[in-house]
């Protein structure tokens, strides 16, 4: 099948799960239900939950894993909302709208992200307690690349680098690691978990995840450098501005291309050591990899 038209069958599964599994938006407290909605069904090219679903798919797919997917971008959009607070990044445009403080207010948004990431569990627990080694498996996936050490932990340095004149390159690899890598790592797992991955398959998907997770995240600091803002969806150069350790900060333009096919390829080879119909998958990281916003 044609990877645009696959890609897209995927994702509108994905919105549709989203729709589903979220609280409508008049549940009371109404405010904060459609703040969470506002924020979740903003768009996006819905990457994360589309490589569960296809990652379960080129295993097997033992068991539906449509919730784990919407979890995951659950946490995802919950990260962003937090990220973009006045506290944090101070953004007013994510994914081409006003960001979710800005559409609503400080405390709304605060509210909103804690609930998606607790919404995330909840999903976890609710469809797959008939299957309990799945259903720890998978919360112990996320609430690891969630946690202090790993999603959280990475936003903490990430502030922390911010105007860092000795920031190194070590403390550059464990912000994108744990930042960005981490839960493109978890969505691959959680994706080979619920297609029956076994542990030597597990540990590859891990491998895969650290360096796509690089290779997406150095592809994010060269756009923000040099793509405009409408291409973006957010605000273009506020990486600069803020002063942040990036990898075109610390390694320059070239560098930072030079790193990202590395790391892409070793991504792409892993996937390749898996069993299954990968080809989907392959292109969905090569996509990923070569994307422009």
């Amino acid at each position: 099948m044609d990877f645009d038209v696959q890609f897209e069958q995927y994702r509108q599964r994905v919105e549709r799960g989203l729709d589903e599994l979220a609280p409508p938006a008049g549940t009371r407290p109404a405010r904060l239900h459609t703040a969470m909605r506002y924020s979740l069904q903003a768009g996006g090219k819905r990457l994360r939950p589309v490589l569960v679903l296809a990652t379960a798919e080129a295993l097997g797919s033992k068991t539906d894993a449509l919730p784990a997917a919407v979890a995951l971008e659950c946490i995802h959009t919950y990260s962003l909302i937090h990220d973009d607070l006045p506290c944090m990044d101070n953004d007013d445009l994510r994914r081409g709208r006003p960001t979710a403080h800005k559409q609503f207010d400080e405390a709304t948004a605060l509210l909103a992200g804690d609930a998606l990431l607790t919404l995330a569990f909840q999903l976890v627990a609710r469809h797959y307690a008939g299957q309990p080694a799945l259903c720890t498996a998978l919360t112990r996936t996320l609430a690891d690349a969630a946690g202090s050490e790993q999603l959280i932990g990475g936003q903490m340095e990430d502030l922390l680098a911010e105007k860092k004149a000795d920031a190194t390159a070590d403390d550059l690899e464990f912000i994108h690691l744990n930042k960005t890598a981490a839960m493109l790592t978890a969505t691959l797992v959680a994706g080979g978990l619920c297609g029956g991955a076994t542990e030597p398959q597990l540990a590859t998907l891990r491998d895969a995840g650290r360096h796509l997770g690089l290779a997406f995240q150095i592809v994010d600091d060269i756009l923000d450098a040099t793509a405009d803002t409408a291409t973006l969806g957010k605000t273009a150069g506020k990486d600069a501005r803020a002063g942040k350790t990036t990898f075109v900060k610390l390694h320059g333009l070239d560098a930072s291309r030079k790193f990202a096919r590395e790391h892409s390829a070793a991504a792409l080879a892993a996937i390749g050591r898996l069993p299954g119909h990968t080809t989907f998958l392959i292109a969905l990281v090569q996509s990923m990899a070569g994307r422009n916003k």
